[in-house]
């Protein structure tokens, strides 16, 4: 293994040595320690794996059905789908703060306008897709399958087309229409995101496992101009859900992230964001950290049992997550100043980057109306000298970003080189649900 800056050992609060969980995970990142878990000043480079070790070596050639077969078999993958399964089963109802779900936080607008783009773009998809193919990628406008999604390199649930079973004009239909639905700046985001997947893959020598077409996509409902339909592109590192509903488009949940975020030829994905949340953060006073930095490290002893997971680390809107109870903590934005509140809210249209301009304005109006009931909470040092999680929530919104240890790389310890993202729509609306609802109110 290459050299990985004393980021393993016995450096945790217990002063056991890290073990491995599965030859994937490590207890190194869920195990609190008291001394502060400063970044590495190296590139990512330095924490690649040599291409013989085994946890490469032993899956080199197989494809994603036989490297997933193959990661089932560990015991602690196969309690985390289990988990996960269960979670899916149940019924839609959103993400809350408190379990009690707010009504009257959505609606549509009274005089809606149609984007031909979007529907035009389903339509010669389809037109390219064999009939077996069309029974493939399609579903009911709120099916259960658009909660499948998860951002694993190994699959959970198969749904939809595989993009890499696609021929390159059918690829290129689909990324055609996930271009017509997204803003250009969105679309290279999520598209970055997919380019960095398979830049992994050919660091590590798994191009099969990981590649810039990993992903499923599926469509959901009958493209249309106003009535409800939707399509869904998910798999390593990469979940985006669209809805467009009577003038109104919804993106959300959404997942990105990327290991590693950033290489020579792709400036860091989420460079922007991390520069004004940052100074955001740095502009706290005395009296604002007390309730902003909820821990001051991202593995602080003082984390309640369970806070930490192996998988997800901090981030708790990802995947299954669909009606988890999220309590607010850190500050509210009636306690921040009108900078900071400035800051707050640069931060929050990076993470609405996706949307269309037009569409992105009337999500931000949302959230306008929502801002000093929002809450900024703080996980780290604020200076940049240490991996950090922020999360952003308020009644209508959900955002995330966590700083991950290794999977593929050798740090195992949490590096701004891995990060996590997440976007949801509390109370109802991820995947447009509450604005389905609307419609189908009025359409009675």
């Amino acid at each position: 293994m290459s050299p990985n800056n004393g980021q393993d050992g016995q450096d945790n609060q217990g002063g056991q040595a890290d073990q491995d969980i599965d030859g994937f995970f490590s207890t190194a990142r869920v195990a609190a320690r008291r001394a502060s878990v400063e970044l590495p000043t190296d590139s990512y480079t330095r924490y690649l794996f040599d291409l013989d070790e085994p946890k490469l070596a032993d899956v080199r050639g197989m494809d994603y059905e036989e490297f997933s077969q193959d990661r089932y078999r560990a015991p602690f993958l196969q309690d985390l789908l289990a988990s996960w399964r269960s979670l899916y089963d149940e019924p839609f109802t959103g993400i809350t703060s408190d379990g009690v779900m707010r009504q009257g936080l959505y609606d549509l607008p009274k005089c809606p306008s149609a984007d031909p783009a979007p529907q035009r773009a389903a339509e010669q998809l389809l037109a390219t897709l064999t009939d077996e193919e069309r029974e493939s990628v399609g579903h009911p406008v709120t099916a259960p399958e658009w909660r499948a999604w998860s951002n694993p390199e190994f699959v959970v649930h198969r749904v939809g087309l595989r993009l890499e079973n696609l021929t390159a004009e059918k690829v290129e239909a689909v990324l055609a229409l996930v271009r017509a639905s997204l803003s250009p700046e969105g679309y290279e985001r999520v598209t970055g995101a997919m380019q960095l997947n398979g830049v992994l893959g050919e660091l590590v020598d798994l191009p099969t496992v990981m590649n810039d077409r990993s992903y499923w996509f599926s469509l959901f409902g009958q493209p249309g101009p106003l009535a409800p339909w939707g399509w869904q592109l998910f798999g390593h590192h990469v979940a985006v859900n669209f809805v467009s509903v009577g003038g109104r488009h919804v993106v959300a949940p959404v997942f990105l992230g990327a290991e590693p975020a950033l290489t020579e030829e792709h400036p860091p994905l989420f460079a922007a964001r991390e520069e004004a949340a940052l100074e955001l953060a740095g502009s706290l006073s005395a009296k604002q950290r007390a309730s902003a930095i909820v821990y001051d490290s991202v593995l602080d002893p003082a984390m309640p049992e369970g806070r930490l997971h192996p998988a997800d680390e901090r981030h708790v809107a990802g995947a299954f997550q669909d009606n988890r109870v999220i309590p607010y903590e850190g500050i509210r934005g009636s306690d921040l100043t009108e900078r900071q509140r400035t800051l707050l809210r640069t931060v929050v249209a990076d993470f609405l980057l996706l949307p269309k301009a037009a569409q992105r304005e009337a999500t931000l109006a949302q959230y306008d109306a929502h801002v000093d009931d929002t809450w900024f909470a703080w996980y780290g040092a604020t200076d940049g000298s240490q991996p950090f999680y922020l999360r952003i929530q308020s009644p209508v919104i959900i955002a995330e970003l966590d700083h991950h240890a290794g999977v593929w790389l050798a740090n195992r310890l949490p590096a701004r080189f891995h990060v996590h993202t997440t976007l949801r729509h509390p109370n109802g609306n991820d995947y447009g649900r509450a604005l389905i609802a609307r419609w189908r109110e009025r359409e009675e």
